[in-house]
């Protein structure tokens, strides 16, 4: 089993940034992908990033490209995600995720374990 805790979100002003991070716990697989959701009211659950184990596959959902970098410190076993120039349509609960096989994928029905969230809300 694998514990997520996510923590960074908040309440920001449009153009601001924020990092997220992503502690995993227990049975922790380090090695493996791990990757960044969203949800905001009414909507379904997005992908915005993924970062396979080794750090060399990295995927970001297009709203986010030149705006965000997930980065991993594997000694910590935690995931980050940097997000700049904010827009208040990012708004948006955000969930780390952990996926026990290898390759980056963007559906969320792949992933295995999951984080509480972590709430980001961008202010116009």
């Amino acid at each position: 089993q694998v514990q997520l805790v996510e923590s960074g979100g908040g309440l920001v002003q449009a153009g601001g940034s924020l990092r997220l991070s992503c502690a995993a716990s227990g049975r922790t697989y380090s090695r493996n992908t791990m990757g960044w959701f969203r949800q905001a009211p009414g909507k379904e659950r997005e992908f915005v990033a993924g970062l396979d184990g080794s750090g060399d596959q990295t995927v970001y959902v297009d709203s986010m490209k030149g705006r965000s970098t997930i980065s991993r410190d594997n000694a910590k076993n935690t995931v980050y995600l940097q997000m700049n120039s904010l827009k208040p349509e990012d708004t948006a609960v955000y969930y780390c995720a952990a996926r026990i096989l290898w390759a980056v994928v963007t559906r969320a029905d792949e992933y295995d374990y999951w984080g509480q969230g972590t709430q980001v809300t961008v202010s116009s």
